[in-house]
């Protein structure tokens, strides 16, 4: 695999954590914050009830940690989870899930063929848009699959729109990501993937632009503490609760 300027080819990238899976959780355990960052946007999803009735998505749930940050905002709801790296999910499957979760293998452009539908109450995507192949096609079609007046959060990386955010993560990533990454599995080709793909990506303004032109209403931006403040951020909107025909 060849990280290239924007990181892998989108269609390698289930592939590069297909390798990484086994070391996955020891790497982001050791990731201050990294757990509580995501149930803080969970949270700021603002489910009501602990999501008694209701159902949601954790889009790319990789090894289970945003479907826990999902669980704990909302321990009543229904929520499937899915993700397109067969080894990251198998690793999830493994931990102890209550029976109101249940786990989906299928990238988020096969939601639907892989018998994933509408609507959700909520949805959370954590470090998804950036690895997709057109992030314009899968805002629109996430928001389809929103049920009318509810909220996606979009857990992402984006540091281009500040210079202390782009030195911080250059060297965290090359201080410690990347190299902890090639000790746990011999193989950096992940994390620098990972490192390429941010340092690429939209700025915080740049896409919430985007989330606006693909249709979600009430765009907002929230971020992070510690070392992740202004380089990892909670994305919001919501599909429209009446829309033009």
């Amino acid at each position: 695999m060849k990280v290239g300027k924007r990181g892998l080819p989108r269609n390698e990238v289930p592939g590069a954590f297909d390798v990484g899976a086994k070391a996955y959780d020891r790497l982001v355990g050791a990731n201050p914050g990294y757990h509580e960052h995501l149930v803080k946007s969970a949270q700021r999803l603002r489910i009501p009830d602990l999501g008694s009735g209701l159902r949601l998505l954790d889009i790319g749930c990789g090894t289970g940690a945003s479907t826990a940050a999902l669980l704990e905002a909302a321990p009543h709801a229904e929520i499937v989870a899915a993700d397109a790296s067969a080894e990251m999910l198998e690793v999830a499957r493994s931990k102890d899930w209550p029976s109101n979760v249940t786990f989906v293998h299928s990238r988020v452009e096969d939601l639907a063929v892989n018998g994933v539908d509408g609507p959700f109450d909520a949805i959370l995507a954590a470090y998804l848009i950036r690895n997709v192949d057109d992030p314009d096609a899968e805002l629109k079609s996430l928001l389809a699959l929103l049920r009318p007046g509810s909220t996606i959060a979009f857990h992402e990386y984006s540091v281009h729109d500040s210079l202390r955010a782009r030195i911080s993560w250059n060297v965290v990533s090359w201080g410690i990501i990347i190299p902890l990454g090639w000790l746990a599995t011999r193989d950096a080709t992940l994390y620098r993937h990972l490192w390429r793909s941010v340092v690429t990506f939209d700025g915080a303004s740049a896409f919430m632009r985007r989330m606006q032109r693909a249709g979600y209403s009430g765009v907002a931006r929230e971020t992070m503490t510690g070392w992740q403040n202004g380089v990892v951020h909670t994305f919001l909107g919501s599909r429209p609760a009446k829309e033009e025909r």
